[in-house]
């Protein structure tokens, strides 16, 4: 399966938010304050995310190659639709995904101080809505006990 440049490019800018969001973020993993090791919980989101990662860069590659010139973004959305079962599927994940998830992210992700809370919505379409369900997840715990960490002291 030979990836193309776009999809590489796809790929690459998928890999750029990711590490923006952790570069942004890195006070949140330096050593040295309580609950700075990795908790079950946040493992747990890791794990998920990684899983969704890879899953979700598969088929996308997959569909990528079998359809080749006719993939796309419009060509992709019209297949979710393409029975009833799949369209009930496809509703619930535009509408998580482009209106529930930014809006959740954005106004959680102030409320508990996250930085770059922005991100995950572009992130998603760059890596899967899943992964980036799991990372907000996972870095959500991580921000909640560096804020208890920093009360408390």
């Amino acid at each position: 399966m030979a990836l193309t440049v776009s999809q590489l490019i796809s790929i690459a800018l998928g890999v750029v938010s990711i590490l923006w969001l952790f570069a942004g973020n890195a006070f949140l993993y330096r050593r040295g304050w309580p609950g700075a090791r990795v908790s079950a919980l946040e493992g747990v989101c890791y794990v998920f995310a990684l899983a969704a990662l890879l899953c979700g860069w598969y088929f996308n590659i997959v569909y990528l190659n079998f359809y080749g010139a006719q993939a796309g973004w419009w060509h992709w959305t019209k297949l979710l639709f393409a029975n009833p079962a799949s369209a009930s599927g496809a509703q619930d994940l535009i509408i998580a995904n482009l209106i529930l998830f930014p809006l959740w992210t954005i106004v959680e992700g102030r409320r508990r101080g996250m930085k770059l809370a922005w991100l995950y919505f572009p992130m998603s379409a760059l890596t899967s809505y899943a992964f980036a369900f799991a990372l907000f997840l996972a870095l959500q715990e991580r921000q909640l006990r560096w804020n208890a960490a920093n009360r408390a002291g």
